[in-house]
């Protein structure tokens, strides 16, 4: 057990050498490193937005169903049956003006003052029907055998876009991901193939004591994991600031639009960010070990 603790002492010790020994190319490598997953978060996180924005939409989708404004109440409550008896509609609720009116002050906020310009209610009375999205087309199908119906509204097309969105993101993340994760490796490899030719001598000393191929490379896996460990802890630094400075004017200024709290958002890409930069890291370091070996 003394002989594992004295040798990780040792593997520490000479990564810390070998860190010194290149200094400011490793201080540059560790920032190019943390800006280049910065920029792999801020994709990761536009992802997580529009997927919980949609998630948020889906779940509270509606259709809203105007009619003719001659319908007497009966006519109006047949009408609403009809309406939810129909597969996919979870529940129907009639909207009168004056509520249809103090729902549009509210989305409004300040500039609710507009709707005093009318000397009448602009608004109509509307069915407002909850759906299961998944099954909008069918719905609307069928909407349009029911007599009465004079208009229908519904948000399929913004959740289309969304998906639209959501879709582009998706490929951006992945093509991200593989071209960062390429471009660390390399930048990894390469810094571990340099400190292997800055210590050349000591390594063919250490060849010819019989020290094994493990315990001569395990400090410059220790030096490429720190590399990267580092710049992804940089990059979910730069990530909480970003997201604790723009929430607050996001969430003033997009009063409409649902948005995660910022742990849901910090979190699950900052575990991500870690867990990627230091599988590159050991993956970077044994690509740059195995181009040494290879030479040997």
């Amino acid at each position: 057990m003394s002989k594992k603790i004295y040798n990780l002492v040792y593997f520490l010790k000479e990564s810390k050498t070998l860190f010194k020994i290149d200094f400011f190319s490793n201080l540059f490598s560790i920032i190019s490193i943390g800006l280049i997953f910065f920029i792999l978060s801020l994709v990761l996180l536009g992802w997580r937005v529009s997927n919980y924005i949609i998630e948020i939409v889906e779940s509270e989708a509606e259709i809203n169903v105007y009619f003719d404004l001659q319908l007497k109440e009966d006519e109006i409550k047949f009408l609403m049956e009809d309406i939810e008896k129909i597969d996919g509609v979870s529940h129907v609720t009639l909207v009168s003006e004056k509520e249809a009116y103090n729902r549009m002050a509210e989305i409004l906020g300040k500039e609710a003052h507009i709707l005093e310009l009318f000397d009448e209610n602009p608004f109509t009375p509307f069915i407002e029907v909850k759906i299961h999205i998944e099954e909008v087309d069918s719905i609307l199908a069928k909407l349009e055998f029911i007599k009465n119906i004079d208009y229908i509204r519904d948000n399929k097309n913004i959740i289309d876009r969304l998906q639209r969105i959501l879709i582009i993101l998706k490929v951006i993340g992945v093509l991200a991901i593989v071209a960062i994760g390429v471009s660390t490796l390399i930048v990894v490899s390469h810094i571990i193939r340099q400190g292997i030719y800055n210590n050349r001598d000591q390594i063919n000393t250490l060849e010819l004591l019989g020290a094994p191929d493990t315990f001569i490379g395990f400090p410059f896996l220790l030096e490429g994991l720190f590399l990267t460990l580092i710049g992804g802890l940089i990059a979910c630094l730069l990530l909480s600031l970003t997201v604790n400075l723009g929430y607050s004017k996001l969430s003033t200024t997009l009063t409409f639009m649902p948005l995660p709290t910022k742990d849901r958002l910090i979190l699950p890409v900052g575990i991500f960010i870690i867990t990627i930069s230091g599988i590159l890291g050991v993956l970077g370091s044994l690509f740059g070990l195995a181009k040494h070996n290879e030479k040997n």
